[in-house]
């Protein structure tokens, strides 16, 4: 049986006008200004794009900023409308694209469950019904009679989401917007995601997020430069991606800004040093497949941090995918900083195959819904040995078993 299509994308471009300031000399700058003209100069963010979504598909589309996906995405919602082509959707459609759509900064956390809840067809008895599974799952529910305004991203991230997903609606559409909750919680919204896709909805996805791609997506469209570069099968497009990334910073002749260190944060930690270290505890550039190694962080502090906080890393490889990504919310005792000092990730056995990787390291706040210092590129090294199928390699205890 053929699966209905729900999305069809036909020849789809969009252009936008942008208001152009430039002024050839002061005096046009002065006449310009008092005849109220103003010129305008055209974008192209999106260019000729077609495809189709059929029904119960996880369709993932990957990206640099900027590339067109979030503009899509719009185009979907029925937020923008198309400058070319024809958009199709089969189906009722909810988006959760953009932080704080649909809810007011000046209405408790209680308020906007039932005002967002309205905006999505829900009576007042139906969301009364569901308000307390809604709370249960943002797990903010000390918080429900605070103005929003006073909620941090990661917070409003949790109560746009644990209202969207009630919504009576055969397609989703879910932008890199969850990349501001932490990581618990993302967890919670992928197990969510394996409940829609086995529920025979659709759901259209956008992430920087590699492994969750591959996880759930049936298939994935590259956008580059406002164009379809490609659609394929999650693993083949996510290494494709990568490709097209490390190969424009080739030819763009910016291997010094790719290898440069820099730092998010509001600044309140520094993250000074970070080096890998081998299973005798020396200083070195690489390391051997399978071999015990340590990634150590120097760090120093503007001031205690009495609150858990959360330390992450994320290993790198040449073409930019993420391989390995282990935090300390994974522990179960709390972490505080209250005095400068240095932070050890050890790792008893080096699962990374042969190549060129990278470290971003982080200290992050309870819920990582900010950073206190996110380093990138904080640290480059190489894994040598016989390279393997695959980015890691886990070893297994095998175990064969003859009927006699």
């Amino acid at each position: 049986m053929t699966q209905q299509v729900v999305i069809s994308v036909d020849n789809v471009s969009k252009i936008f006008r942008l208001p152009h300031e430039r002024h050839g000399s002061i005096k046009s700058l002065f006449v310009n200004m008092f005849r109220r003209k103003r010129t305008y100069e055209k974008q192209k963010a999106l260019k000729n794009i077609s495809f189709d979504v059929k029904q119960g598909e996880f369709f993932g589309i990957v990206g640099r900023n900027g590339s067109g996906k979030s503009t899509l995405m719009k185009l979907l919602a029925g937020i923008y409308v198309p400058s070319k082509g024809v958009i199709r959707i089969n189906g009722k459609l909810t988006p959760f694209i953009e932080l704080g759509v649909g809810f007011n900064p000046e209405l408790t956390g209680r308020e906007n469950v039932f005002l967002n809840g309205a905006l999505l067809g829900f009576n007042r008895k139906e969301m009364e019904a569901m308000y307390d599974d809604i709370v249960s799952f943002a797990e903010i529910e000390k918080f429900m009679d605070q103005k929003l305004k006073n909620y941090s991203s990661g917070m409003q991230v949790r109560l746009a989401f644990s209202i969207a997903i009630r919504a009576k609606s055969d397609i989703f559409l879910i932008d890199e917007v969850l990349a501001v909750g932490d990581l618990a919680f993302q967890e919670k919204c992928y197990k969510v995601f394996e409940e829609i896709k086995a529920s025979g909805k659709t759901i259209v996805f956008i992430s920087h997020d590699g492994s969750a791609i591959e996880r759930f997506c049936d298939r994935v469209a590259i956008i580059d430069k406002s164009e379809l570069i490609a659609i394929g099968k999650p693993r083949d497009m996510v290494l494709k991606y990568g490709a097209i990334v490390a190969e424009d910073q080739q030819e763009a002749g910016n291997k010094e800004v790719k290898n440069k260190v820099t730092h998010h944060g509001n600044g309140s930690v520094s993250i000074s040093k970070v080096t890998l270290r081998n299973f005798k505890g020396e200083t070195k550039s690489s390391i051997v497949e399978g071999e015990p190694f340590t990634i150590f962080a120097e760090y120093s502090l503007k001031s205690s941090l009495k609150d858990k906080v959360i330390v992450g890393l994320d290993i790198i490889d040449e073409h930019g995918i993420s391989i390995l990504g282990p935090n300390t919310n994974e522990l179960k005792k709390i972490i505080t900083l209250l005095s400068d000092g240095n932070i050890e990730a050890r790792f008893n056995s080096n699962p990374l195959a042969s190549g060129k990787y990278s470290v971003t390291f982080g200290v992050f706040n309870h819920n990582a819904s900010f950073a206190y210092d996110l380093t990138e590129n904080a640290m480059r090294f190489k894994v040598l040995g016989e390279r393997r199928h695959g980015k890691i390699y886990i070893e297994p205890e095998w175990t064969i078993t003859q009927n006699t």
